[in-house]
């Protein structure tokens, strides 16, 4: 077996798991979910020991809330353009999640500046026209926000019933 023979078979490898902290913590003043990152109180608490796996857990349960969120008010017509006005715009984004976590990303860096989002590569919902990408924006984060603290308190704070 050739050497490009065994790099060709070798597993990619995913990136490290950068933390998901904005800087706006809100585990300190009582929430159980950070308004910030969205991350559970206790994961904010040990994120520098968990192992990359746990990381990549609780990275991929956020970016999945949030393409949840997204898909409920955006459509992504091109991906392609989308990544492309990523790129030139110089804004870091991690290509390991959909493309709707992407967008938020997006939005986030510029809502107030984009005035036709087909030239980025999607379109508002009809019954989101009404809003501005900046009042979207926030309310994706807001409902971003409600579904982590939902899935905290039914999966984490509630006390099994068939505990003894």
């Amino acid at each position: 077996m050739t050497a490009s023979s065994k790099a060709k078979k070798a597993p990619l490898k995913r990136p490290l798991v950068r933390t998901p902290c904005i800087g706006v913590c809100s585990t300190g003043i009582g929430d159980s979910v950070c308004r910030g990152c969205k991350r559970f109180s206790h994961e904010v608490i040990h994120w520098n020991g968990y192992s990359e796996a746990e990381k990549q857990i609780v990275d991929d349960r956020l970016a999945d809330f949030l393409s949840l969120c997204m898909r409920n008010r955006f459509v992504v017509t091109d991906e392609a353009l989308l990544h492309w006005q990523l790129q030139v715009q110089q804004i870091h984004y991690n290509r390991e999640h959909d493309i709707y976590a992407n967008l938020f990303t997006l939005l986030k860096a510029g809502a107030s500046q984009i005035s036709e989002p087909e030239k980025y590569g999607f379109s508002v919902h009809l019954n989101w026209r009404q809003h501005t990408l900046l009042e979207l924006r926030e309310q994706v984060d807001g409902e971003f926000w409600a579904l982590s603290e939902a899935h905290y308190e039914r999966y984490l704070a509630t006390p099994d019933l068939f505990d003894a």
